[in-house]
């Protein structure tokens, strides 16, 4: 079991025993953890090659259902190396990974790993601290906090973003994720060799597709680029910062069936 930690990172790693711990008891129960009615950003850092990520693989799946979660998987290529090289990986997930540590100022950089509403991170197999840490950077920083509405109508997508309430960020990018919804991959060799793995909302492409300024905004994408070969459909994210520089997120939003 691989939970942890990317070689030659430069970042402190988390605290190796609690997070064994945790992904060791996950690999036997994913038990039952009360829905909350809270709203949440997840992205799941995870890899193909990492023994400790199947049981986070299919929390994320389990949470991704409710209809006040938005959920993506972004598999990252530093686990390539032990044998099997992931098939959905990106070296720009994994930049985008050790961005957040570095922002956040903690250097945490392992798999599997959640990171909640751009903020916070959790043990992605840990249902109970995934829920304790969204409450906990719920509104904070802005975190969620603007109106985000969607729909398709005459051949586009129209996102309708509202005004920044009082003292939250009022400059971010809109971000369109394109998402294969629901994958399985046989694993041929490392770790999880001879599995049969499935993923949930897996990100094959970033994309700015607008600015906003802390005012109420409407911003149309053209149905053309909401889809490519291997997607299913989308999520809509307004974000502090840049893809490669994430910060807080100000609010998410997904397509119909994810």
């Amino acid at each position: 079991m691989n939970i942890g930690f990317p070689p030659k990172t430069g970042f402190a790693a988390p605290n190796l025993i609690r997070a064994a711990f945790v992904a060791a008891a996950a690999l036997f129960s994913l038990g039952p953890v009360a829905a909350e009615d809270k709203p949440m950003f997840l992205e799941l850092f995870t890899s193909q090659g990492c023994s400790s990520c199947p049981p986070a693989d299919a929390l994320l799946k389990k949470i991704s259902t409710r209809s006040n979660v938005v959920a993506v998987s972004l598999p990252v290529d530093y686990w390539d190396y032990i044998g099997w090289k992931d098939t959905f990986a990106s070296a720009q997930y994994t930049a985008r990974q050790r961005a957040y540590a570095k922002t956040r100022g903690d250097g945490h950089v392992y798999t599997p790993q959640v990171v909640v509403n751009g903020l916070a991170h959790a043990v992605g197999s840990d249902h109970a601290e995934i829920e304790k840490v969204a409450g906990t950077v719920l509104g904070q920083k802005g975190a969620l906090s603007v109106d985000l509405k969607i729909r398709e109508e005459d051949g586009k997508l129209i996102a309708d973003i509202g005004a920044a309430p009082a003292g939250t960020p009022d400059t971010a990018a809109l971000v369109l994720m394109l998402v294969a919804h629901d994958r399985t991959v046989m694993i041929g060799r490392g770790e999880n060799a001879g599995k049969s793995l499935s993923y949930t909302n897996v990100v094959r492409q970033m994309t700015k597709v607008g600015d906003w300024n802390g005012t109420a905004k409407r911003i149309e994408i053209p149905a053309s680029q909401l889809t490519l070969p291997d997607t299913d459909g989308y999520v809509l994210v307004l974000q502090v910062g840049t893809i490669a520089w994430p910060g807080s997120v100000l609010a998410a939003a997904k397509s119909k069936g994810l």
